[in-house]
């Protein structure tokens, strides 16, 4: 086994990958070392930034080495080593001085730990007609590449090509899929990600995830900095490299994790790592460029470790989405690449576990939370598996801020009347709720039911259309014989046509009190009672 899942959040994993020289733990950053200008030595950003594998371009070392040159000699590092294979120059230069199978040797020869076959990019701006020429071609020469390989011990990773023509990706993914690779890569998401299209980004890296195998680590090409890297763990990518710890800093851009700054707007170094310690923000724009620059890298790479550190906590946590809503209102587009999610709710609810060793209280803020994978699980459980108990009257009741619901006041009140045993037996009680639709009265003590905290309205758009569906997907398996509800106008303009009759409606207002509503609500069981002892 190459790869070994040991926690999971969301689509999100923790993983061991193993490689001849090392297991790699996911998700995991590989530092872009460039062979011809080395920013920081690889033994540091090994041993101080905890850093387990690198990656360098097996195409830059062709050029500029000897032939036959060792990488792990040639960089001084003895762990895992990854190298590419020279398509992100083809992308960018339109052309390399290599062929497909060249490289195959080329990285077999200079002791590859992970390696890369010599893919065509798609990239983020090409035509139908385009992509599928790099997809015919990216396919033909991963074929190839099968018998060309002679070295067992070396991990293969398989491009996936498409760019933003998800049927073309899918496609690729799935012929990729069936072919013998150990990890595969999302290629051409550079140029995406450069124009801050993270909504397209989502769909790419889904559509990905859905049509390859789920043993095999999935690997986001050139995705870096620290605002980005908890979506794309989210949705199931494992592997990241990216120099932009050291082309920020010849840039004089000083990273943070959710932002990046000029150093010429900064009047603090708002970091405790060891390079911001030991200096000022005026100190550092003061320093000969070369020396600012590799100070700048190395507290970028800082951010960088420590950002792939909390996304592991938060996995080991199972509070990944919580990070979600925290990391992703830090752009507008990162906002809304994580609305986004609401299109693939049931994508996420596949992936997330059920159960977890310690489960905690989840919160919800407003309207983009309510694509949490616990509420497409709720009420696919209630559509799939309830049963309704066999019981004439149907009671709907608004949400109470009291958990468990059961324990709230205006059921409380409602019991405090003595409502007759007959009354009593025949009476089923759902509860609606503004993150979960409803919650039938036997399941509301079910973790997360009563182990939640919202303060969304329950007359939002999103959290009345869960309340709908819920509803009905509860009277489409029983035949109630009348049904009492108790919530806003605008829920009963959604299912009027669908509930049980006779119908008596009682409007919920926030004025009212709970002893009110009680009042209401029972008078209008009576009603019902002596309609139906009519019948």
């Amino acid at each position: 086994m190459v790869f070994e899942v040991i926690e999971k959040d969301l689509a999100g994993k923790i993983g061991e990958l193993e490689t001849r020289r090392g297991v790699i733990q996911t998700p995991a950053l590989l530092p872009v070392v460039n062979p011809v200008k080395i920013t920081i030595p690889p033994k540091e950003i090994s041993e101080e930034y905890g850093f387990e594998a690198l990656i360098t371009n097996a195409y830059l070392i062709k050029k500029h080495f000897p032939v036959n040159v060792e990488v792990h000699h040639l960089l001084g590092f003895k762990g895992p080593i990854m190298t590419d294979s020279g398509a992100y120059q083809l992308l960018l230069y339109g052309d390399v001085e290599i062929a497909p199978e060249e490289v195959i040797w080329l990285q077999e020869s200079m002791g590859s730990d992970i390696a890369v076959i010599l893919d065509v990019p798609t990239g983020g701006e090409a035509t139908r007609a385009r992509a599928e020429e790099t997809v015919r071609e990216t396919l033909r020469r991963a074929e190839e590449s099968l018998s060309l390989r002679s070295d067992p011990s070396i991990l293969w990773v398989g491009p996936i090509q498409g760019g933003t023509y998800l049927d073309l990706l899918a496609y690729c993914a799935r012929k990729i899929g069936s072919m013998d690779f150990h990890i595969h890569a999302l290629g051409s998401p550079t140029q995406i990600m450069e124009q801050y299209d993270y909504p397209q980004l989502v769909d790419m890296i889904v559509t990905a995830r859905l049509n390859l195998p789920l043993n095999r680590p999935l690997h986001l090409f050139g995705a870096g900095h620290p605002m980005i890297l908890p979506l794309a763990v989210a949705l199931g990518c494992d592997l990241f490299d990216s120099a932009a710890y050291a082309i920020f800093a010849r840039d004089n851009r000083y990273m943070l994790p959710t932002r990046t700054v000029k150093i010429e707007h900064l009047h603090e170094l708002p970091c405790s790592c060891p390079v911001c310690r030991k200096t000022t923000a005026e100190e550092l724009k003061e320093l000969p460029k070369e020396e600012r620059e590799k100070l700048i890298a190395r507290h970028n790479l800082y951010i960088t470790a420590m950002e792939i550190r909390a996304i592991k906590q938060r996995i080991q946590e199972g509070t990944l989405w919580e990070y979600l809503e925290e990391k992703c209102r830090s752009h507008p587009l990162l906002y809304q690449a994580f609305k986004r999610l609401g299109k693939y709710t049931k994508y996420l609810e596949k992936f997330d576990p059920v159960t977890r060793g310690s489960p905690r209280g989840i919160f919800f803020f407003d309207e983009t939370s309510l694509n949490r994978p616990e509420v497409e699980r709720h009420l696919s459980r209630l559509e799939e598996r309830y049963l309704p108990p066999p019981k004439e009257i149907l009671l709907i009741l608004p949400e109470s801020p009291q958990k468990p619901l059961h324990q709230g006041p205006l059921y409380k009140a409602i019991l405090a009347s003595k409502l007759p045993k007959k009354l009593e037996k025949t009476l089923h009680v759902v509860f609606l709720s503004s993150a979960f639709g409803v919650i039938p009265e036997e399941l509301d003590e079910v973790y997360p039911l009563s182990q939640h905290e919202s303060c969304i309205e329950p007359t939002s758009k999103r959290s009345l259309q869960l309340m709908a569906r819920g509803l009905l997907s509860i009277i489409k398996k029983h035949r109630y014989k009348a049904t009492v509800l108790c919530s806003p106008r605008e829920l009963l303009q959604l299912i009027e046509h669908s509930i049980p009759k006779p119908l008596l409606f009682i409007e919920w207002r926030e004025a009212k009190s709970p002893n009110e509503l009680a009042e209401e609500v029972v008078s209008a069981l009576w009603s019902l009672v002596r309609q139906l002892e009519g019948q």
